[in-house]
Protein backbone atom coordinates (compact mmCIF):
# COMPACT_ATOMS: atom_id res chain seq x y z
CA UNK A 1 0.00 0.00 0.00
CA UNK A 2 1.58 3.10 -1.21
CA UNK A 3 0.07 6.69 1.22
CA UNK A 4 0.18 9.48 -0.80
CA UNK A 5 -3.10 11.15 -0.02
CA UNK A 6 -5.26 11.89 2.94
CA UNK A 7 -7.19 8.51 2.68
CA UNK A 8 -4.35 6.27 2.01
CA UNK A 9 -3.29 7.36 5.47
CA UNK A 10 -7.10 7.50 7.04
CA UNK A 11 -7.29 3.75 5.75
CA UNK A 12 -3.69 2.61 6.92
CA UNK A 13 -4.62 3.25 10.30
CA UNK A 14 -8.16 2.34 10.82
CA UNK A 15 -6.84 -1.00 9.55
CA UNK A 16 -3.85 -1.10 11.75
CA UNK A 17 -6.01 0.02 14.60
CA UNK A 18 -8.82 -2.60 14.22
CA UNK A 19 -6.35 -5.59 14.39
CA UNK A 20 -4.49 -4.02 17.40
CA UNK A 21 -7.86 -4.00 19.10
CA UNK A 22 -8.85 -7.00 18.18
CA UNK A 23 -5.55 -8.92 19.36
CA UNK A 24 -4.67 -7.13 22.21
CA UNK A 25 -4.87 -9.82 24.39
CA UNK A 26 -1.80 -11.01 22.67
CA UNK A 27 0.27 -7.95 22.88
CA UNK A 28 -0.44 -5.83 25.62
CA UNK A 29 1.21 -8.41 28.35
CA UNK A 30 4.15 -7.44 30.51
CA UNK A 31 6.24 -10.80 29.88
CA UNK A 32 8.00 -9.62 33.45
CA UNK A 33 4.97 -9.87 35.22
CA UNK A 34 3.98 -14.06 34.36
CA UNK A 35 5.61 -16.88 35.14
CA UNK A 36 3.29 -18.37 32.86
CA UNK A 37 2.25 -18.59 29.18
CA UNK A 38 -0.81 -15.65 29.71
CA UNK A 39 -2.51 -17.38 27.22
CA UNK A 40 -3.53 -20.86 28.08
CA UNK A 41 -7.38 -20.57 28.49
CA UNK A 42 -7.82 -18.24 25.20
CA UNK A 43 -5.38 -19.54 22.60
CA UNK A 44 -4.01 -23.33 24.11
CA UNK A 45 -2.96 -24.68 20.80
CA UNK A 46 -0.41 -21.41 20.63
CA UNK A 47 0.91 -22.34 24.18
CA UNK A 48 1.74 -25.89 23.43
CA UNK A 49 3.42 -25.36 20.21
CA UNK A 50 5.00 -22.39 21.72
CA UNK A 51 6.66 -24.53 24.25
CA UNK A 52 7.37 -27.29 22.50
CA UNK A 53 10.16 -24.93 20.24
CA UNK A 54 13.14 -26.16 20.62
CA UNK A 55 16.16 -23.59 21.36
CA UNK A 56 17.13 -23.68 17.99
CA UNK A 57 13.63 -23.63 16.85
CA UNK A 58 13.50 -20.05 18.91
CA UNK A 59 16.37 -18.64 17.90
CA UNK A 60 15.57 -18.83 14.44
CA UNK A 61 12.14 -17.31 14.92
CA UNK A 62 13.65 -14.62 17.15
CA UNK A 63 15.84 -13.49 14.73
CA UNK A 64 13.45 -13.67 11.09
CA UNK A 65 10.73 -11.44 11.60
CA UNK A 66 8.79 -13.12 8.21
CA UNK A 67 9.69 -16.42 9.41
CA UNK A 68 8.09 -15.41 13.26
CA UNK A 69 5.56 -14.58 11.20
CA UNK A 70 4.67 -17.18 9.26
CA UNK A 71 4.97 -19.60 11.87
CA UNK A 72 2.45 -17.82 13.61
CA UNK A 73 -0.41 -18.18 10.72
CA UNK A 74 -1.81 -21.04 12.40
CA UNK A 75 -3.27 -19.24 14.81
CA UNK A 76 -3.29 -15.66 13.71
CA UNK A 77 -4.57 -16.79 10.43
CA UNK A 78 -4.73 -13.43 7.40
CA UNK A 79 -4.35 -11.24 10.62
CA UNK A 80 -0.31 -11.71 10.39
CA UNK A 81 0.07 -10.76 6.79
CA UNK A 82 -2.47 -8.10 7.35
CA UNK A 83 -0.34 -6.66 10.13
CA UNK A 84 2.70 -7.16 7.97
CA UNK A 85 1.52 -5.11 5.26
CA UNK A 86 -0.04 -2.40 7.47
CA UNK A 87 3.55 -1.86 8.53
CA UNK A 88 5.38 -1.67 6.18
CA UNK A 89 6.12 1.78 4.84
CA UNK A 90 7.65 2.85 1.59
CA UNK A 91 11.54 3.53 1.42
CA UNK A 92 12.08 7.18 0.97
CA UNK A 93 14.32 7.51 -2.57
CA UNK A 94 17.60 9.45 -0.85
CA UNK A 95 18.82 12.88 -2.43
CA UNK A 96 22.82 13.03 -3.56
CA UNK A 97 24.94 14.11 -0.46
CA UNK A 98 28.40 14.41 -0.39
CA UNK A 99 30.09 15.43 3.06
CA UNK A 100 33.61 15.85 3.15
CA UNK A 101 36.24 13.59 4.02
CA UNK A 102 36.93 13.60 8.63
CA UNK A 103 33.36 15.31 9.15
CA UNK A 104 32.50 12.23 11.00
CA UNK A 105 35.40 12.27 13.31
CA UNK A 106 34.03 11.23 16.66
CA UNK A 107 30.67 10.12 15.65
CA UNK A 108 30.40 6.44 16.10
CA UNK A 109 29.70 4.99 12.62
CA UNK A 110 26.41 3.76 12.89
CA UNK A 111 25.29 7.13 14.29
CA UNK A 112 26.60 8.56 11.29
CA UNK A 113 25.20 6.51 9.13
CA UNK A 114 21.69 7.40 10.52
CA UNK A 115 22.50 11.12 9.89
CA UNK A 116 23.68 10.93 6.34
CA UNK A 117 20.21 8.80 5.77
CA UNK A 118 18.16 11.37 7.44
CA UNK A 119 19.87 14.55 5.96
CA UNK A 120 19.83 12.69 2.28
CA UNK A 121 16.15 12.99 2.60
CA UNK A 122 16.35 16.76 3.24
CA UNK A 123 15.98 19.14 -0.08
CA UNK A 124 18.80 21.15 -0.67
CA UNK A 125 16.50 24.55 -1.40
CA UNK A 126 18.77 26.36 0.67
CA UNK A 127 15.92 27.26 3.39
CA UNK A 128 17.58 28.05 6.99
CA UNK A 129 17.33 25.27 9.37
CA UNK A 130 15.78 24.71 12.83
CA UNK A 131 18.02 21.79 14.26
CA UNK A 132 15.96 20.63 17.31
CA UNK A 133 17.40 18.72 20.19
CA UNK A 134 20.78 18.94 18.46
CA UNK A 135 23.33 17.20 21.27
CA UNK A 136 26.43 18.24 19.79
CA UNK A 137 25.03 19.38 16.49
CA UNK A 138 26.28 16.58 14.02
CA UNK A 139 23.34 16.77 11.84
CA UNK A 140 23.60 20.28 11.76
CA UNK A 141 26.93 20.68 10.90
CA UNK A 142 26.91 18.01 7.97
CA UNK A 143 24.09 20.29 6.13
CA UNK A 144 25.92 23.44 7.33
CA UNK A 145 29.11 22.40 5.85
CA UNK A 146 27.96 19.91 2.90
CA UNK A 147 24.77 22.24 1.89
CA UNK A 148 26.26 25.44 2.91
CA UNK A 149 22.79 26.06 5.04
CA UNK A 150 22.76 28.48 7.85
CA UNK A 151 21.79 26.46 11.17
CA UNK A 152 20.08 27.18 14.33
CA UNK A 153 21.06 24.28 17.09
CA UNK A 154 18.42 23.92 20.02
CA UNK A 155 20.19 21.75 23.23
CA UNK A 156 19.22 21.84 26.54
CA UNK A 157 22.73 20.85 27.87
CA UNK A 158 25.19 23.45 27.98
CA UNK A 159 27.93 21.12 27.89
CA UNK A 160 26.91 19.60 24.53
CA UNK A 161 26.31 22.85 22.84
CA UNK A 162 29.98 23.87 24.17
CA UNK A 163 31.32 21.01 22.35
CA UNK A 164 29.21 21.85 19.37
CA UNK A 165 30.20 25.14 18.68
CA UNK A 166 33.78 24.19 19.35
CA UNK A 167 33.15 21.16 15.93
CA UNK A 168 31.20 23.60 14.08
CA UNK A 169 34.10 26.55 14.44
CA UNK A 170 37.15 23.37 13.03
CA UNK A 171 34.52 23.61 10.48
CA UNK A 172 33.63 27.16 9.93
CA UNK A 173 30.10 26.02 9.73
CA UNK A 174 27.68 28.35 10.15
CA UNK A 175 26.11 27.70 12.94
CA UNK A 176 24.67 29.14 16.32
CA UNK A 177 23.43 26.75 19.28
CA UNK A 178 21.48 27.64 21.80
CA UNK A 179 20.91 26.31 25.01
CA UNK A 180 17.11 25.93 25.89
CA UNK A 181 14.51 23.29 26.91
CA UNK A 182 12.81 22.39 23.50
CA UNK A 183 9.47 22.24 26.52
CA UNK A 184 9.02 25.79 27.28
CA UNK A 185 6.71 27.86 25.04
CA UNK A 186 9.36 30.36 24.23
CA UNK A 187 11.30 27.46 22.34
CA UNK A 188 8.67 28.06 19.39
CA UNK A 189 10.04 31.32 18.73
CA UNK A 190 13.39 29.47 17.11
CA UNK A 191 11.39 28.22 14.51
CA UNK A 192 12.81 30.26 10.98
CA UNK A 193 9.98 31.76 9.28
CA UNK A 194 9.87 30.34 5.59
CA UNK A 195 12.52 27.68 6.89
CA UNK A 196 12.57 24.07 8.02
CA UNK A 197 12.58 22.29 11.07
CA UNK A 198 14.16 19.08 11.30
CA UNK A 199 14.64 16.52 13.98
CA UNK A 200 16.62 12.90 14.18
CA UNK A 201 15.47 11.17 17.17
CA UNK A 202 14.30 13.39 19.20
CA UNK A 203 12.08 11.77 22.07
CA UNK A 204 8.40 11.62 23.00
CA UNK A 205 6.89 15.03 23.85
CA UNK A 206 10.02 16.83 22.82
CA UNK A 207 8.97 15.95 18.99
CA UNK A 208 5.76 16.80 19.64
CA UNK A 209 6.05 19.63 21.02
CA UNK A 210 8.30 20.35 17.70
CA UNK A 211 4.94 19.28 15.89
CA UNK A 212 2.44 21.44 17.78
CA UNK A 213 5.09 24.66 17.45
CA UNK A 214 5.46 23.61 13.85
CA UNK A 215 1.83 23.81 13.23
CA UNK A 216 1.07 27.32 14.60
CA UNK A 217 4.07 29.34 13.43
CA UNK A 218 5.24 29.88 10.14
CA UNK A 219 8.05 27.64 8.79
CA UNK A 220 7.76 25.90 5.95
CA UNK A 221 8.94 22.51 6.23
CA UNK A 222 9.14 20.13 9.35
CA UNK A 223 11.33 16.50 8.82
CA UNK A 224 12.02 14.54 11.82
CA UNK A 225 12.41 10.67 13.30
CA UNK A 226 9.90 10.16 16.43
CA UNK A 227 11.60 8.27 18.88
CA UNK A 228 11.21 6.30 22.70
CA UNK A 229 7.31 7.60 22.42
CA UNK A 230 7.39 6.50 26.33
CA UNK A 231 9.11 9.60 27.32
CA UNK A 232 5.65 11.26 28.08
CA UNK A 233 5.15 13.02 31.51
CA UNK A 234 1.93 11.06 32.19
CA UNK A 235 1.23 6.89 32.31
CA UNK A 236 -1.41 7.39 29.61
CA UNK A 237 -0.83 8.03 26.25
CA UNK A 238 -2.46 11.20 25.05
CA UNK A 239 -3.73 10.98 21.12
CA UNK A 240 -3.13 13.14 19.24
CA UNK A 241 -5.42 13.24 15.71
CA UNK A 242 -9.37 12.62 15.61
CA UNK A 243 -8.85 9.18 14.04
CA UNK A 244 -6.66 8.08 17.46
CA UNK A 245 -8.82 10.09 19.94
CA UNK A 246 -11.64 7.73 18.34
CA UNK A 247 -10.27 4.51 18.79
CA UNK A 248 -10.71 1.64 22.01
CA UNK A 249 -7.14 1.77 22.32
CA UNK A 250 -5.83 2.51 25.81
CA UNK A 251 -2.24 2.98 25.84
CA UNK A 252 0.06 3.41 29.00
CA UNK A 253 3.94 4.14 29.28
CA UNK A 254 4.63 0.21 28.92
CA UNK A 255 2.73 0.21 25.68
CA UNK A 256 5.15 2.83 24.26
CA UNK A 257 7.94 1.43 25.88
CA UNK A 258 7.16 -1.80 24.26
CA UNK A 259 7.40 -0.51 20.64
CA UNK A 260 11.43 0.53 21.30
CA UNK A 261 12.69 -2.88 22.31
CA UNK A 262 13.45 -4.07 19.40
CA UNK A 263 17.36 -3.68 19.06
CA UNK A 264 19.25 -4.45 16.49
CA UNK A 265 22.64 -2.07 16.60
CA UNK A 266 24.95 -2.76 19.62
CA UNK A 267 27.81 -4.45 19.55
CA UNK A 268 28.62 -8.02 21.25
CA UNK A 269 29.51 -7.19 24.08
CA UNK A 270 26.54 -4.60 24.75
CA UNK A 271 24.09 -7.31 23.66
CA UNK A 272 25.79 -9.77 25.92
CA UNK A 273 25.12 -7.45 28.68
CA UNK A 274 21.72 -6.89 27.85
CA UNK A 275 21.05 -10.34 28.08
CA UNK A 276 22.47 -10.52 31.29
CA UNK A 277 21.00 -7.90 32.48
CA UNK A 278 17.73 -9.87 31.77
CA UNK A 279 18.45 -12.69 33.47
CA UNK A 280 19.55 -11.26 36.42
CA UNK A 281 16.35 -9.24 36.52
CA UNK A 282 14.64 -12.41 36.10
CA UNK A 283 16.26 -14.35 38.07
CA UNK A 284 15.93 -11.18 41.12
CA UNK A 285 12.30 -11.50 40.39
CA UNK A 286 12.11 -15.55 41.25
CA UNK A 287 14.29 -14.89 44.51
CA UNK A 288 12.02 -11.50 45.52
CA UNK A 289 8.91 -13.69 45.24
CA UNK A 290 10.17 -16.33 47.37
CA UNK A 291 11.37 -13.54 50.01
CA UNK A 292 8.07 -11.80 50.59
CA UNK A 293 5.65 -14.41 49.75
CA UNK A 294 4.11 -12.92 46.94
CA UNK A 295 3.69 -13.75 44.00
CA UNK A 296 3.83 -10.17 42.40
CA UNK A 297 6.12 -8.81 40.05
CA UNK A 298 8.62 -6.09 41.72
CA UNK A 299 9.25 -3.14 39.49
CA UNK A 300 13.38 -2.43 40.12
CA UNK A 301 15.39 0.45 38.44
CA UNK A 302 17.71 0.41 35.44
CA UNK A 303 20.86 -1.18 36.01
CA UNK A 304 24.11 0.68 36.02
CA UNK A 305 26.76 -0.93 33.63
CA UNK A 306 29.73 -1.25 36.57
CA UNK A 307 27.10 -3.49 38.11
CA UNK A 308 26.60 -6.48 35.55
CA UNK A 309 30.43 -6.49 35.44
CA UNK A 310 30.44 -7.83 39.49
CA UNK A 311 28.44 -11.33 40.32
CA UNK A 312 24.68 -11.75 40.48
CA UNK A 313 25.07 -12.12 44.78
CA UNK A 314 26.65 -8.86 44.52
CA UNK A 315 23.83 -7.49 42.15
CA UNK A 316 21.37 -8.81 44.16
CA UNK A 317 22.06 -6.90 47.61
CA UNK A 318 21.90 -3.80 46.14
CA UNK A 319 18.54 -4.28 44.59
CA UNK A 320 17.29 -6.20 47.89
CA UNK A 321 18.66 -2.52 49.54
CA UNK A 322 17.28 -0.38 46.90
CA UNK A 323 13.68 -2.46 47.88
CA UNK A 324 14.04 -2.78 51.59
CA UNK A 325 14.55 -6.63 51.03
CA UNK A 326 16.56 -8.63 53.25
CA UNK A 327 19.09 -10.94 51.80
CA UNK A 328 19.48 -14.48 53.76
CA UNK A 329 22.64 -15.93 54.48
CA UNK A 330 22.02 -19.05 52.70
CA UNK A 331 21.41 -17.38 49.31
CA UNK A 332 22.54 -20.07 46.81
CA UNK A 333 23.39 -18.18 43.64
CA UNK A 334 23.26 -20.73 41.03
CA UNK A 335 19.99 -22.08 41.93
CA UNK A 336 18.09 -18.88 41.48
CA UNK A 337 19.86 -17.89 38.58
CA UNK A 338 18.71 -21.30 37.08
CA UNK A 339 14.90 -20.17 37.64
CA UNK A 340 16.02 -17.14 36.18
CA UNK A 341 16.51 -18.85 33.06
CA UNK A 342 13.73 -20.73 33.07
CA UNK A 343 11.86 -17.59 33.04
CA UNK A 344 13.71 -16.11 30.38
CA UNK A 345 13.10 -18.87 27.86
CA UNK A 346 9.11 -18.34 29.28
CA UNK A 347 9.66 -14.53 28.35
CA UNK A 348 11.67 -15.40 24.83
CA UNK A 349 8.15 -17.70 23.88
CA UNK A 350 5.81 -14.46 24.83
CA UNK A 351 7.50 -11.97 23.39
CA UNK A 352 7.65 -14.33 20.22
CA UNK A 353 4.04 -13.52 19.97
CA UNK A 354 3.42 -9.82 20.94
CA UNK A 355 6.91 -8.70 19.05
CA UNK A 356 4.04 -9.74 15.69
CA UNK A 357 2.51 -6.24 16.97
CA UNK A 358 5.48 -4.30 17.83
CA UNK A 359 5.95 -2.10 14.42
CA UNK A 360 2.51 -2.12 13.87
CA UNK A 361 2.30 -0.39 16.92
CA UNK A 362 5.30 2.28 16.02
CA UNK A 363 3.62 2.72 12.62
CA UNK A 364 -0.24 3.31 14.55
CA UNK A 365 2.04 6.07 16.40
CA UNK A 366 3.99 7.85 13.51
CA UNK A 367 0.22 7.87 11.67
CA UNK A 368 -1.26 9.01 14.80
CA UNK A 369 1.13 12.13 13.91
CA UNK A 370 0.75 12.21 9.92
CA UNK A 371 -2.57 12.49 10.74
CA UNK A 372 -2.63 15.43 13.22
CA UNK A 373 -0.59 17.14 10.66
CA UNK A 374 -3.05 16.84 7.94
CA UNK A 375 -5.90 17.50 9.97
CA UNK A 376 -4.11 20.75 10.14
CA UNK A 377 -3.45 21.04 6.20
CA UNK A 378 -0.19 20.39 5.67
CA UNK A 379 1.07 17.49 3.42
CA UNK A 380 2.93 14.72 4.58
CA UNK A 381 5.17 11.83 3.08
CA UNK A 382 5.84 9.03 5.43
CA UNK A 383 8.03 6.57 5.10
CA UNK A 384 11.53 5.05 6.09
CA UNK A 385 14.89 6.78 5.86
CA UNK A 386 17.36 3.91 6.11
CA UNK A 387 17.39 -0.25 6.40
CA UNK A 388 16.78 -1.42 10.29
CA UNK A 389 20.49 -2.73 10.46
CA UNK A 390 21.70 0.96 10.62
CA UNK A 391 18.38 1.45 13.27
CA UNK A 392 15.04 -0.26 13.59
CA UNK A 393 13.93 3.49 14.63
CA UNK A 394 13.47 4.22 10.67
CA UNK A 395 10.28 6.16 10.66
CA UNK A 396 10.69 9.56 8.71
CA UNK A 397 8.05 12.04 8.83
CA UNK A 398 8.09 15.33 6.23
CA UNK A 399 5.43 17.80 5.93
CA UNK A 400 5.47 21.07 4.51
CA UNK A 401 2.43 23.72 3.69
CA UNK A 402 1.05 23.06 0.10
CA UNK A 403 2.03 26.71 -1.36
CA UNK A 404 5.80 25.79 -0.46
CA UNK A 405 6.06 23.23 -2.35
Amino acid sequence: MKCTSPSDYDERFHALDALLYQRRHLWQVRPFHHRSLPWRHSEPELCAALETLTEAQLAALESDPMQRAAWLRPWLGDAVDALVALATLPCLPPRPLTPPPRLDLGVPGRKWAQIIAFAAQLPDDGRVLLEWCAGKGHLGRLLAVAQQRSVTSLEIDPTLCAQGRRLAERWQASIRFCTTDALLASAAAYLPANGHAVALHACGELHVALMHYWLQGRSERLTLSPCCYDAITGETYVPLSRGARASGLRLGRADLQFTQQETVTGSKGTRRNRQQELLWRLAFDEWQRANRGVDIYLPVPNVPKRCLSGTFGAFVHRTATLKGLQVEQSFKEQAWLCRGANRRNLVRRMELVSHVFQRPLEVWLALDRTLLLKEHGAEVRLGTFCERSITPRNVLIDAWWPQHV
